[in-house]
């Protein structure tokens, strides 16, 4: 008898672990959380006087299991989403990571490039070498480079300006040796690469890397971010405002807690993100009072290939009406959209 119930629980205890740990193939977003930009964002000598509040905003995902695939599947506050969707293929848990870093360090950048541009301020800019944003399986570069390498020098030649980098490895041939300098992490390597056909490239012969040339910014005065583990571009836009305010003597929130999600762009465009309606969700759970969302346009090539798609705008007002919020949803197609509403907003 004693055994027939140790064998009961042991089936018990397998079933449980399998529901809620096994992983599927397939990942689960929800609403996250607002983030007060004011610590984790600091302008040295700025103005961090404020009566309101800018914040980022985010959204979970995590890896599905049975329960939260069933679950997700009657709620309104969860989305499955298939890996392909989250993930690019053949890539791993630390690449994803590093990617998603490399897309908030870039949503930083372009941040505080704006944010002087509008009050006046220069701005700084230097070449910093070639990051390494995917590398190929089965290419020349596979199992010697690795996502996040910074590639500092070809063939014992320092990279030094935008260009050079492509036009150096333009000029070889299948079966060269390349000598690479990288910088991983905070070591410098010595690597050889022997060109050879890029997979699935119509006989084009190199390394077998998608590569962005990385930037250094120097700025006066210093901008400081602490968003830890926060990964994404979608806090550009906010970046940008809570930079601003602490670059000017007026208090842009005017004693509102704001927030909103974007990337921004070089030009000062609000870009497109995911989840838009799960941050309406949360910044309403959170007290926010004015959210700014991405007006994207959406061209009918766009709207035919993918049906009932809706810009971040739309689905943001759908999501507060769902809801039944009082938080004001308000369109932005450029940073200067949410200057201009901010200037007109009476103060609280």
């Amino acid at each position: 008898m004693k055994m027939r119930k140790l064998g009961l629980y042991s089936l018990i205890l397998v079933v449980l672990l399998f529901l809620f740990f096994y992983p599927l193939d397939s990942y689960i977003s929800k609403p996250g959380g607002a983030y007060d930009l004011s610590p984790l964002v600091e302008v040295v000598g700025g103005n961090d006087q404020e009566s309101g509040t800018f914040n980022l905003m985010t959204v979970s995902i995590a890896k599905a299991n049975p329960v939260s695939y069933l679950f997700a599947k009657f709620s309104d506050e969860r989305k499955i989403m298939p890996v392909q969707k989250v993930r690019r293929e053949g890539e791993n848990d630390k690449e994803y990571n590093i990617r998603q870093r490399k897309l908030m360090s870039d949503s930083q950048f372009n941040a505080i490039t704006v944010a002087f541009d509008r009050v006046g301020l220069p701005v700084d800019i230097q070449f910093d070498g070639v990051f390494v944003v995917m590398v190929l399986p089965n290419s020349a570069a596979d199992t010697i480079l690795e996502v996040g390498d910074k590639i500092r020098s070809v063939d014992g030649k320092n990279l030094t300006e935008s260009g050079q980098f492509a036009s150096l490895i333009s000029e070889k041939k299948e079966g060269d040796q390349v000598g690479l300098v990288i910088e991983r992490g905070d070591k410098h390597l010595n690597v050889a690469v022997e060109l050879k056909e890029i997979p699935n490239s119509e006989g084009r012969i190199g390394l077998g890397i998608q590569f962005q040339e990385d930037r250094l910014l120097t700025t006066q005065p210093d901008v400081k971010f602490s968003t830890g583990e926060i990964g994404g571009p979608s806090a550009g836009l906010m970046f940008t405002l809570e930079i601003m305010n602490q670059l000017m003597e007026e208090d842009l929130t005017k004693g509102y807690n704001i927030a909103g999600t974007g990337e921004m762009l070089p030009d000062g465009t609000v870009g497109r993100i995911g989840g838009a309606e799960f941050k309406v969700m949360a910044a309403s759970k959170d007290g926010i009072e004015i959210f700014f969302a991405p007006d994207d346009e959406l061209s009918e090539e766009v709207r035919t290939a993918n049906p009932g798609i809706k810009t971040n705008y739309e689905e943001a007002v759908e999501a507060a009406k769902k809801i039944g919020t009082k938080m004001k949803i308000v369109p932005v197609k450029t940073v200067d959209d949410a200057l201009d509403y901010l200037k007109q907003l009476e103060p609280k």
